[in-house]
């Protein structure tokens, strides 16, 4: 095991900046998950650490090691990529000690090693087996005890999962949880697939145009977002946006507002531009607002789509006149559209006109210049004592 360390890491190719300015600790036995958009500057983070890609600025350090300048080799990293790129001529045993048999391993050494590598990844009895008459979750398997074999000190695993089929993956996430589990070793982990991240990891860290912009786990992340990217990358579907205009009593927006007291927003005054931000299932039907603690006042709004996805069913609401019948391609980012989340045994069909609520201390806000994080949970100026912050308050 060890301690990765990435100290102002910055990636330019010509006019393109890959990767800007990275820093982070990953500690001994952790599993990190570098997940976001395509383009955003994961992968190439990843291969700084294991030496494929040699950094612009700023420096590697792997345990107390500086290794930026070291080959991947001498790093004692091992990886496991998207293409499983098995042998096709040699069978199992052959694949994965192959490594161990380029550094002249002897035999007894190679055995012990391949036997408890298959044993941690259940491919007891296969080992003679060709990697044509295996299934994608098997080759993936003998793909990790290739890496396994070696010891490293830091496994690096760039999207392993993506070429699977979806219940493969579903399986595989579990398996990679459990080695993790079993080896107690530091895992770095890419993916663009949050399911991925939000089930496997101890911390996510979220990049953007290759930026960091959170590392935390993964409830703090999607209950605490630094900013509007990571409220609208991570969850799905997406957090709801509106944006609106302080006012002396809460948050005014085209079609609605939201009470509370702005002195307790931190940073901004009556006037400012915010950005609120809801995810779907912080969206209810104005029946059910008794059963929240504090729920916004009724929002008149008419369904369009009902999505039926078997546990919750997916209600696209307007909120507008205007927006009736002219759906905008993302209702989450629309002003005048919401997405609601409601049970499966919810009477409610299409173009029904309906009032809802928002569960007001699961409402974040945002400042909608910087898009930086201002406010996790608002409350009734009844509900809380001047000066103290909604954490303390609900506390």
């Amino acid at each position: 095991m060890a301690r990765v360390k990435l100290e102002n890491i910055t990636k330019r190719y010509d006019d393109v900046t890959a990767v800007d300015d990275v820093s982070m600790e990953i500690e001994d036995g952790e599993f990190v998950t570098f997940v976001g958009p395509s383009g955003c500057g994961k992968s190439t983070t990843m291969e700084t650490v294991a030496g494929l890609t040699q950094p612009t600025e700023g420096q590697v350090y792997i345990g107390n090691d500086d290794v930026t300048n070291l080959a991947p080799k001498d790093r004692g990293v091992a990886m496991v990529f998207q293409n499983i790129a098995l042998f096709p001529h040699m069978n199992v045993f052959e694949n994965i000690s192959f490594g161990l048999r380029l550094r002249k391993y002897d035999d007894e050494e190679i055995q012990r090693r391949v036997e408890q590598a298959a044993d941690i990844v259940q491919l007891e009895g296969m080992l003679d087996r060709m990697p044509d008459e295996m299934s994608g979750g098997q080759r993936q398997r003998v793909a990790i005890a290739r890496a396994i074999v070696r010891n490293p000190d830091v496994f690096l695993m760039d999207e392993p999962l993506a070429n699977l089929d979806a219940k493969l993956r579903v399986h595989m996430r579990t398996e990679l949880q459990r080695l993790h589990k079993e080896l107690d070793t530091t895992i770095i982990y890419v993916t663009h697939d949050q399911a991925e991240a939000m089930t496997m990891s101890n911390r996510i860290a979220v990049l953007n145009k290759g930026r960091l912009q959170q590392l935390a786990p993964p409830l703090v992340c999607y209950n605490e977002p630094a900013n509007l990217f990571v409220a609208g990358f991570i969850g799905s579907p997406s957090m709801n946006f509106v944006e609106g205009e302080l006012v002396e009593n809460g948050l005014e927006t085209n079609n609605f507002t939201v009470e509370f007291d702005p002195t307790h927003v931190p940073d901004v005054s009556v006037g400012d531009a915010v950005t609120l931000g809801v995810r779907p299932e912080d969206v209810h039907l104005v029946q059910y607002a008794d059963s929240l603690s504090s729920p916004t006042d009724p929002i008149d709004a008419q369904t369009d789509v009902i999505e039926p996805m078997g546990d919750e069913v997916f209600v696209y609401l307007l909120l507008s006149e205007a927006a009736v019948g002219s759906m905008e391609e993302d209702p989450a980012t629309s002003p005048n559209q919401l997405l609601m989340s409601v049970t499966p045994d919810t009477d409610i069909e299409a173009d029904q006109s309906v009032n809802v609520v928002l569960d007001r201390s699961k409402i974040h806000l945002f400042d909608t210049a910087s898009g930086d994080a201002l406010v996790h949970g608002l409350a009734d100026r009844s509900e809380r004592e001047p000066g103290t912050t909604p954490t303390e308050a609900d506390s």
